[in-house]
C-alpha cells in the first residue's frame, strides 16, 4: 500500500471514530436528560447606558392550556421553564416607575385571569420557583396582560424603545409572549437627574 493510501485510510478511520463518538454523545446526552426541551435563550438590550440581559428557557404549549391550566392562577411561577428567569440591569432602572438598584435578580410572576403580579427576587440563580422566599423580593409591581398573536414558544422581546441623546427618558417595554398572551412591563434608565 503506497504511503497517501495509508494516510487517507487514517484520516477516514478517524473521521469514522469522530462521528461515532459525536452521535453516542448526542444520544447519551439526550438519554442523560442534557438536551433541554425547553431550551435556553438569552436576550438583551442597552437602554440609555443601560445594558439589560434576561436569560431564561423557553417552554412550549405543545397543544396544553397555558394560563390557569400548566401556569396556574395565583401561584408564584419562574417565568419560563428550567431555572427561574434571570434579569440583570448594568446600571440602576425604574420598573414601571418604581425604583430598582442595578444587578441580577430572578424574575416570578403570579399569574391572574385580569392583572398579573411581576417580582424582582435578590436570589438571582434559583432552580424554578421552589426555593423561592419572598422576604427576599426586591420590588412587585403590577401589571395587566393583553391578547397577542399565538406564541408556540415563551418569548422575551423588547418594544417601545425611547433613547434621547440627552440620556434622559430612556427607555423600553420588555414583553413576556406565549401563547396568546403579552405581559408588558416599562424599563426606564436612571440618569442623576431622575
Amino acid at each position: 500500500m503506497s504511503f497517501y493510501v495509508k494516510k487517507i485510510s487514517l484520516i477516514t478511520f478517524s473521521l469514522f471514530l469522530l462521528t461515532t463518538f459525536i452521535k453516542c454523545q448526542t444520544r447519551d446526552e439526550i438519554l442523560a436528560g442534557k438536551i433541554r426541551v425547553s431550551p435556553k435563550a438569552s436576550v438583551s438590550q442597552t437602554i440609555g447606558f443601560t445594558e439589560v440581559t434576561i436569560n431564561y428557557s423557553r417552554p412550549g404549549v405543545k397543544g396544553r392550556k397555558i394560563w390557569g391550566g400548566l401556569v396556574p392562577y395565583n401561584k408564584v411561577w419562574r417565568a419560563g421553564a428550567n431555572e427561574a428567569t434571570k434579569i440583570t440591569f448594568s446600571k440602576n432602572v425604574r420598573i414601571n416607575g418604581e425604583k430598582l438598584a442595578a444587578g441580577s435578580y430572578s424574575f416570578f410572576a403570579i399569574p391572574g385571569d385580569k392583572e398579573w403580579t411581576l417580582i424582582f427576587n435578590k436570589i438571582a440563580n434559583q432552580w424554578g420557583a421552589f426555593t423561592y422566599n419572598e422576604l427576599q423580593d426586591a420590588l412587585r409591581i403590577k401589571v395587566k396582560p393583553t391578547q397577542s398573536n399565538f406564541h408556540e414558544w415563551l418569548n422575551y422581546s423588547f418594544s417601545n424603545m425611547n433613547v434621547q441623546p440627552s440620556g434622559k427618558n430612556n427607555s423600553a417595554v420588555v414583553n413576556l409572549i406565549w401563547d396568546k398572551l403579552k405581559v408588558p412591563f416599562k424599563i426606564e434608565a436612571v440618569t442623576s437627574s431622575n
